[in-house]
C-alpha cells in the first residue's frame, strides 16, 4: 500500500460524505437550499442525527462543500476551454466561454442556482470558495484583455472608469487590466447570467421564445467590436 492510499475507514467516510451530498442535492431540488436539513438526510440514510454530524459538522459545512464542488466544476470547465483553445495558452474567446457557461448551467440548474441564485439566508462562503470563483474570473479576464485592443483608448464613461479603477480586488491576478477589459468582463458576466437565470427559471417558456437564440444574440453583441 502506498503512502497516498486511503484506509478502508477513510474510503467509507468518503463514501458516506458523497451519499450525503447526493441526498442534499435531492433536497435542494425539492425544497431549495434554505430548507436543507441534516436531520432529514440522516433519516433518509437510516442514521441518527448525531451520527451524521460526524461527517458534516453542520448545515453550513455541507452547503460549503456543495458550493465548492459547483464552483470547482465550472472553473475546471473554463480552464479546460482555455487550455484547448488554439493551444499555447491562448484564451478561448468570449464566445467560447459563453457556451461553456451555458452548457454547465443547463446540465444542472439546481447547481447553477445554488451559486448564482438567491443567497442562502445566514450563510457566508469561506475564503477558499471565493478563491475558486476568482479562477473563473481570471480566465474571463484573459479573454476580455485579448478582446480589447491594447492601443485603443479607453472610452468608458468617467464615472465607470473611476469606479473600476478604485475597485479592482475582484480582478485578482489582473491588477493592471484596463478599465475597458474590466467593464467587458462585468458586462459579460451580468448579461449572460441574466439570460441564463430567466431561462432556467422558465420565464421564457410561456413567451414562445428560443432561449438559445436570445443567449447567442447577447453573446454576439458582446464580442462584436
Amino acid at each position: 500500500m502506498t503512502g497516498s492510499a486511503k484506509t478502508p475507514r477513510e474510503r467509507y467516510r468518503q463514501q458516506v460524505r458523497e451519499e450525503v451530498k447526493e441526498k442534499a442535492w435531492q433536497q435542494i431540488a425539492g425544497s431549495g437550499a434554505s430548507a436543507l436539513s441534516l436531520n432529514a438526510i440522516a433519516k433518509q440514510m437510516g442514521m441518527s442525527g448525531p451520527a451524521l454530524y460526524r461527517y458534516f459538522a453542520n448545515r453550513d459545512e455541507l452547503i460549503t462543500e456543495l458550493i465548492r464542488d459547483a464552483y470547482r466544476s465550472l472553473a475546471d470547465a473554463f480552464i479546460a476551454a482555455a487550455a484547448g483553445a488554439g493551444g499555447a495558452g491562448r484564451p478561448p474567446g468570449l464566445a467560447g466561454l459563453a457556451q461553456v457557461l451555458r452548457r454547465w448551467a443547463l446540465a444542472d440548474p439546481h447547481r447553477y442556482f445554488l451559486v448564482y441564485g438567491t443567497p442562502v439566508p445566514g450563510y457566508h462562503a469561506p475564503a477558499d470558495v471565493t478563491a475558486i470563483a476568482s479562477e473563473l474570473m481570471s480566465v474571463l479576464l484573459d479573454a476580455c484583455a485579448a478582446a480589447v485592443p491594447a492601443a485603443a483608448p479607453d472610452t468608458e464613461p468617467a464615472a465607470v472608469e473611476d469606479h473600476l479603477a478604485a475597485h479592482r480586488a475582484w480582478a485578482g491576478s489582473h491588477p493592471d487590466a484596463p478599465p475597458s477589459a474590466l467593464r467587458l468582463a462585468l458586462t459579460f458576466w451580468s448579461r449572460l447570467h441574466g439570460v441564463l437565470s430567466l431561462e432556467l427559471a422558465g420565464h421564457f417558456t410561456g413567451m414562445g421564445l428560443d432561449p438559445a437564440l436570445l443567449f447567442d444574440a447577447e453573446v454576439d453583441r458582446l464580442v462584436t467590436p
